[in-house]
């Protein structure tokens, strides 16, 4: 299968994402991911892409075509799950040319409100040392600050905080949301609440892919 997960930032793709994979023994995706990792290892993508990322806003189209372009084909034959991308209606023609013959069997939009985005990303602490990930108040670690693997001082990121997360919703609506439309021109969206409990949506997400999976 070969699947696009979209939503806000804080919508959940992410925790998705590894389930799908999981139980269907796809490629997991993730643009923002990979660019964290380009950006650790101080690529020359990772550092072209850093000042964007840090201030909330899109990588442009051309790095992340690129980028993404090159995971896909590494996935071959596996099928994949693409969380983050496409985040432009650019992008999303631009992927369909990449992949010619070979379309997307399902676009999977996950949609929650604003405010549930702020608190879910805004209370999200990470370990700079093992990269584990806590939440102030849903997921927090044993010790107030500290990560319970190796007691490292937990960090916000960068794009974490009130201001960019506001900013990075706004481009949301603006320029990402209009990808729903550009999928829906082919019949392949399916809309599911992701402020509900984690395992419901993925409940539903299975019921809809295993339908798909028999068709």
């Amino acid at each position: 299968m070969r699947i696009v997960l979209l939503g806000a930032p804080g919508a959940g793709k992410g925790t998705q994402c590894k389930k799908i994979i999981k139980k269907y023994g796809l490629k997991h995706l993730s643009s923002g991911d990979i660019l964290r990792q380009e950006r650790a290892e101080g690529t020359e993508l990772g550092k072209k892409a850093q000042s964007y990322m840090d201030s909330g806003a899109l990588v442009p189209d051309d790095l992340i075509v690129e980028m993404m372009a090159g995971a896909i084909s590494e996935a071959g034959d596996v099928g994949f799950v693409l969380d983050g991308f496409p985040r432009t209606v650019n992008q999303a023609e631009k992927l369909d040319k990449a992949l010619e013959a070979k379309k997307i069997d399902q676009v999977i939009n996950l949609i929650i409100d604003d405010k549930i985005v702020m608190s879910r990303m805004t209370g999200r602490r990470s370990c700079p040392k093992c990269g584990a990930v806590y939440h102030v108040k849903n997921m927090p670690p044993k010790v107030a600050g500290k990560c319970d693997n190796d007691s490292a001082e937990l960090i916000q990121r960068p794009d974490d905080t009130p201001q960019v997360v506001t900013k990075r919703l706004v481009t949301y609506h603006e320029q990402t949301k209009p990808v729903v439309g550009y999928y829906e021109k082919t019949n392949t969206v399916y809309d599911i609440d992701s402020g509900q409990d984690a395992d419901q949506v993925s409940d539903v997400i299975f019921e809809k892919l295993d339908a798909l999976v028999s068709a």
